[in-house]
Protein backbone atom coordinates (compact mmCIF):
# COMPACT_ATOMS: atom_id res chain seq x y z
CA UNK A 1 0.00 0.00 0.00
CA UNK A 2 1.30 3.48 -1.03
CA UNK A 3 1.39 6.58 1.45
CA UNK A 4 0.48 10.02 0.06
CA UNK A 5 2.48 12.64 1.46
CA UNK A 6 0.17 16.19 1.26
CA UNK A 7 2.07 18.84 2.72
CA UNK A 8 0.30 20.62 5.95
CA UNK A 9 2.99 22.65 7.86
CA UNK A 10 5.92 23.71 6.76
CA UNK A 11 9.28 23.64 8.13
CA UNK A 12 9.17 27.67 8.32
CA UNK A 13 5.65 27.65 9.81
CA UNK A 14 7.09 25.15 12.76
CA UNK A 15 10.12 27.27 13.36
CA UNK A 16 8.20 30.63 13.59
CA UNK A 17 5.52 29.17 16.17
CA UNK A 18 8.08 27.44 18.04
CA UNK A 19 9.54 30.73 18.52
CA UNK A 20 6.25 32.13 19.51
CA UNK A 21 5.71 29.24 22.17
CA UNK A 22 9.02 29.55 23.43
CA UNK A 23 8.18 33.24 24.06
CA UNK A 24 4.95 32.37 25.45
CA UNK A 25 6.33 30.06 27.86
CA UNK A 26 8.56 32.22 29.11
CA UNK A 27 6.63 34.91 29.63
CA UNK A 28 4.06 32.73 31.49
CA UNK A 29 6.41 31.37 34.47
CA UNK A 30 8.27 34.71 34.93
CA UNK A 31 11.78 34.87 33.09
CA UNK A 32 15.05 34.50 35.16
CA UNK A 33 12.76 31.66 36.81
CA UNK A 34 13.59 27.61 36.85
CA UNK A 35 11.34 24.63 34.74
CA UNK A 36 11.26 21.48 34.27
CA UNK A 37 10.38 20.24 30.71
CA UNK A 38 9.51 16.43 29.93
CA UNK A 39 9.69 15.66 26.52
CA UNK A 40 7.32 12.40 25.81
CA UNK A 41 8.95 10.30 23.51
CA UNK A 42 9.29 9.51 20.93
CA UNK A 43 7.01 11.70 19.08
CA UNK A 44 8.13 14.87 20.99
CA UNK A 45 11.76 15.10 20.95
CA UNK A 46 12.06 16.83 17.49
CA UNK A 47 9.46 20.02 19.10
CA UNK A 48 11.21 19.45 22.43
CA UNK A 49 14.67 19.81 21.47
CA UNK A 50 13.88 22.89 19.37
CA UNK A 51 11.61 24.42 21.79
CA UNK A 52 13.58 24.49 25.00
CA UNK A 53 16.34 26.43 23.09
CA UNK A 54 13.50 28.96 22.89
CA UNK A 55 12.42 29.17 26.26
CA UNK A 56 14.24 32.26 28.25
CA UNK A 57 14.80 30.06 31.41
CA UNK A 58 16.59 27.66 33.67
CA UNK A 59 15.58 24.42 32.33
CA UNK A 60 16.02 21.08 33.68
CA UNK A 61 15.21 18.30 31.23
CA UNK A 62 13.64 15.07 31.17
CA UNK A 63 11.89 12.08 29.38
CA UNK A 64 9.20 10.10 29.77
CA UNK A 65 8.11 6.99 27.39
CA UNK A 66 4.00 5.57 28.04
CA UNK A 67 2.75 2.22 26.42
CA UNK A 68 -0.57 0.95 26.45
CA UNK A 69 -1.09 -3.28 26.43
CA UNK A 70 -3.53 -5.23 24.43
CA UNK A 71 -5.24 -6.76 27.09
CA UNK A 72 -7.08 -3.03 27.77
CA UNK A 73 -10.98 -2.96 28.06
CA UNK A 74 -11.13 0.65 26.83
CA UNK A 75 -8.53 2.35 25.60
CA UNK A 76 -6.71 4.42 28.21
CA UNK A 77 -6.45 1.42 30.65
CA UNK A 78 -3.48 -0.30 31.19
CA UNK A 79 -1.08 2.97 29.99
CA UNK A 80 2.02 2.01 31.82
CA UNK A 81 5.80 4.31 31.79
CA UNK A 82 8.03 2.14 30.17
CA UNK A 83 10.48 5.12 30.67
CA UNK A 84 9.50 7.23 33.59
CA UNK A 85 11.71 10.38 34.89
CA UNK A 86 14.43 10.63 37.10
CA UNK A 87 14.40 13.78 38.83
CA UNK A 88 12.33 14.73 41.18
CA UNK A 89 9.45 17.40 40.27
CA UNK A 90 8.17 18.21 43.95
CA UNK A 91 7.65 21.83 44.54
CA UNK A 92 9.28 22.43 40.82
CA UNK A 93 6.90 24.08 37.75
CA UNK A 94 6.76 21.55 35.10
CA UNK A 95 5.89 21.68 31.72
CA UNK A 96 5.06 18.45 29.51
CA UNK A 97 6.00 18.68 25.79
CA UNK A 98 3.77 16.38 23.76
CA UNK A 99 3.51 16.20 19.81
CA UNK A 100 -0.14 16.22 19.95
CA UNK A 101 -2.87 15.64 22.03
CA UNK A 102 -5.71 13.29 20.73
CA UNK A 103 -8.44 11.48 22.78
CA UNK A 104 -6.38 12.66 26.15
CA UNK A 105 -6.48 9.58 27.40
CA UNK A 106 -2.07 9.24 27.93
CA UNK A 107 -2.22 13.02 28.82
CA UNK A 108 -4.49 12.17 31.49
CA UNK A 109 -2.86 9.20 32.52
CA UNK A 110 0.56 10.83 33.02
CA UNK A 111 -1.26 14.48 34.55
CA UNK A 112 -2.76 11.93 37.19
CA UNK A 113 0.41 10.86 38.02
CA UNK A 114 2.83 13.59 37.95
CA UNK A 115 0.57 15.22 40.28
CA UNK A 116 0.98 13.25 42.74
CA UNK A 117 4.63 13.84 42.82
CA UNK A 118 3.62 17.11 44.46
CA UNK A 119 4.89 19.52 41.56
CA UNK A 120 4.71 23.53 42.11
CA UNK A 121 2.44 23.57 38.74
CA UNK A 122 1.74 21.23 35.96
CA UNK A 123 0.85 22.81 32.32
CA UNK A 124 1.08 21.03 28.39
CA UNK A 125 2.40 22.18 25.56
CA UNK A 126 1.33 20.43 22.74
CA UNK A 127 2.84 20.93 18.48
CA UNK A 128 -0.71 19.85 17.61
CA UNK A 129 -4.19 19.86 19.98
CA UNK A 130 -6.52 17.70 18.22
CA UNK A 131 -9.27 18.98 20.77
CA UNK A 132 -12.32 18.39 18.45
CA UNK A 133 -11.13 14.26 19.25
CA UNK A 134 -11.17 14.74 23.13
CA UNK A 135 -12.34 12.16 25.27
CA UNK A 136 -10.63 13.21 28.12
CA UNK A 137 -10.84 16.65 30.08
CA UNK A 138 -7.55 17.65 29.38
CA UNK A 139 -6.03 20.92 28.33
CA UNK A 140 -3.64 21.77 26.04
CA UNK A 141 -1.88 25.22 27.64
CA UNK A 142 0.19 26.48 25.05
CA UNK A 143 -0.66 24.99 21.52
CA UNK A 144 1.35 24.96 18.37
CA UNK A 145 -1.24 23.91 16.20
CA UNK A 146 -5.09 23.17 16.21
CA UNK A 147 -6.06 20.36 14.04
CA UNK A 148 -9.87 18.92 13.48
CA UNK A 149 -9.30 15.87 11.81
CA UNK A 150 -5.88 14.01 9.57
CA UNK A 151 -3.55 11.96 10.30
CA UNK A 152 -0.56 13.67 9.96
CA UNK A 153 3.14 12.81 9.67
CA UNK A 154 6.70 14.28 10.49
CA UNK A 155 8.69 16.42 12.75
CA UNK A 156 8.36 13.66 15.12
CA UNK A 157 5.09 12.03 14.55
CA UNK A 158 4.97 9.12 12.70
CA UNK A 159 2.99 6.31 11.11
CA UNK A 160 4.41 2.75 12.19
CA UNK A 161 8.18 4.35 13.02
CA UNK A 162 8.06 6.04 9.45
CA UNK A 163 8.31 9.43 8.30
CA UNK A 164 9.47 11.13 11.76
CA UNK A 165 12.54 12.48 10.32
CA UNK A 166 10.42 15.19 7.74
CA UNK A 167 11.42 18.46 9.19
CA UNK A 168 7.56 19.75 8.09
CA UNK A 169 4.18 18.03 8.96
CA UNK A 170 2.56 16.12 6.37
CA UNK A 171 -1.06 14.65 5.55
CA UNK A 172 -1.29 10.82 5.21
CA UNK A 173 -3.16 9.23 3.07
CA UNK A 174 -3.03 5.83 1.43
CA UNK A 175 -3.60 5.07 -2.29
Amino acid sequence: MAHKLTPFITAEQISQRVAELGSEITTSYGKGGSLVCICVLKGAFLFYSDLIRKIDLGIEVDFVRLASYGTATSRGDDIVFSKDLEISIEGKDVLVVEDIVDTGHSMDFLLHVLRGRKPKSLKICSLIDKHERREKKVAVDFAGFKLDDGFIVGYGLDYAERYRELDGIYELSTE
